[in-house]
């Protein structure tokens, strides 16, 4: 079985998958205070798979830089 080698990710791969979390974020902070229309429950959806495509940005730059 072939191990997989883990490498730190791209500068720029690190700084997408932040700036994914940080959207995310402002996205859910603003559903709470009901800034964005179309209630909690849309923006909240919409917050969390814009972080899960944060956290798979920063997967994938660990698993494949060393590939």
């Amino acid at each position: 079985m072939a191990a997989v080698r883990l490498t730190p990710p791209t500068k720029n791969i690190f700084y997408l998958s932040v700036l994914c979390a940080i959207v995310a974020i402002v996205l859910y902070l603003l559903g709470v205070f009901g800034i964005i229309g179309g209630g909690f429950e849309a923006v909240s959806h919409i917050a969390f798979w814009v972080a899960i495509l944060g956290w798979a940005l920063l997967t994938a730059g660990v698993a494949m830089k060393g590939v």
